[in-house]
């Protein structure tokens, strides 16, 4: 199976459950492992064989900016389906963390993996 990653994507987007997290955008971090539907690219090297790194983010972007989660955990659900389904991967793996959320923790967060 062969793999993209998105390491370390930062955006700031509102998530929570606290009132103040309904108004106050969050820095939030992911990190995705998208397994290609083919292996073609490797063979062809043409854009249209691969996965499209700059429309997974963008789309992602997207997410960030017209939905709302109140979870960590739905949010990161939610891009899942958006990889497996729109992109057609048979596997996906997202984690994704709030950053300095809580005193003296750098990081906290959940990691899923997906299968379609």
């Amino acid at each position: 199976m062969d793999i993209i990653f998105l390491h370390d994507f930062k955006a700031k987007t509102l998530i929570g459950i606290y009132p103040w997290e309904k108004k106050i955008a969050q820095t939030i971090e992911l990190n995705l492992e998208i397994a290609l539907p083919t292996n073609r690219a490797c063979f062809t090297d043409k854009l249209e064989d691969a996965l499209d790194y700059s429309l997974i983010i963008k789309r992602i972007n997207d997410i960030l900016a017209t939905k709302q989660f109140s979870l960590l955990e739905a949010l990161a659900e939610h891009i899942a389906q958006i990889i497996l389904t729109e992109f057609n991967s048979p596997w996906v793996k997202v984690s994704a963390a709030k950053l300095d959320i809580i005193k003296g923790v750098k990081k906290l967060g959940v990691c899923i993996e997906r299968k379609s």
